[in-house]
């Protein structure tokens, strides 16, 4: 089933000049479909003014479409009565974690969200454990926000979401500001949201490497989606990829120009591990053949 499904959906916005008077729009997208299966880890990627972020926004009901039609579990993000449903089945998580976080305490912060839905205080006080526990952040349930690192601010954004119980969760580039340890700890706590409670997980990246533990990459390019697959069928693309302007992981790149000096590799290898393997396999080939000047 569906938790997401946008058809043919464009979006406009205007272009103002100094003055602040209009002077055209700009066609942030162009004719998307898109349907996300309930339960799985998609992510989007696309060089920046490629429309993914718009895109974001349209699933979590913050931007309506210009053309087309927007369904997030069923119900359409245009009609005003569905805004509270559909802003709590799709949670929203931005770059900056200190633009989300409003509470003095962390506990406190992970509760605004259900206390503003009317949940009883017993009750909130359940989900806020359990949602700090997901993220690995219970430890610092008294903490003051102020004094955590990047990654561990934007786990407490994350557990925030997840107290209000969303089906899906909409990461839009959450690892842009933060260091390779907190991106780390953002991502392995997305997955584990995804493995473990089979939370739809919707990301936006920059970093290639964060896409291929996904189910599904989706590429943007001028507002419209170019490309879709599986992480190894996208990523054994790497020269289309280079020609919409993105990088591939750095052990994919390595695989790659190994490929092209002749090293007998298969496309799409994505992790160190993978990379170990097949290079072990070309010299156990090597080894069973014969040497040339043997004959």
């Amino acid at each position: 089933m569906e938790i997401v499904q946008a058809d043919k959906i464009s979006y406009e916005y205007q272009k103002l000049n100094e003055d602040g008077e209009v002077e055209g729009t700009v066609r942030a997208l162009d004719g998307v479909d898109l349907c996300v299966e309930n339960g799985s880890f998609i992510t989007i990627l696309g060089h920046n003014g490629c429309g993914k972020s718009t895109l974001a926004k349209h699933i979590n009901a913050l931007l309506n479409p210009t053309e087309g039609t927007v369904l997030v579990d069923g119900k359409d993000t245009a009609k005003e009565e569905n805004l509270l449903d559909i802003r709590q089945t799709a949670g929203m998580i931005f770059q900056n974690p200190d633009n989300q976080i409003i509470g003095t305490i962390v506990e406190e912060d992970v509760g605004f969200g259900p206390e503003n839905m009317g949940v009883p205080t017993a009750e909130i006080w359940e989900r806020v454990e359990e949602s700090l526990k997901a993220v690995g952040m219970y430890e610092y349930h008294e903490s003051s926000p102020n004094k955590l690192s990047g990654g561990q601010k934007q786990r407490v954004s994350i557990a925030g979401v997840l107290a209000m119980h969303p089906k899906c969760i909409i990461m839009d580039e959450p690892t842009a500001m933060l260091d390779p340890r907190g991106r780390r700890e953002v991502i392995r706590a997305a997955r584990a949201l995804n493995d473990v409670e089979k939370i739809t997980i919707i990301l936006i990246t920059h970093y290639m490497e964060e896409a291929i533990y996904s189910d599904r990459i989706i590429v943007m390019d001028q507002g419209k989606i170019v490309m879709q697959g599986t992480p190894k069928e996208i990523f054994s693309q790497v020269d289309k990829l280079k020609e919409y302007h993105l990088t591939v992981p750095h052990v994919t790149e390595i695989a790659y120009r190994l490929k092209k000096a002749g090293v007998d590799l298969p496309d799409g290898i994505l992790t160190r591990r993978e990379l170990i393997n097949e290079l072990d396999k070309v010299c156990r080939r090597n080894e069973k053949m014969p040497d040339p000047e043997e004959n």
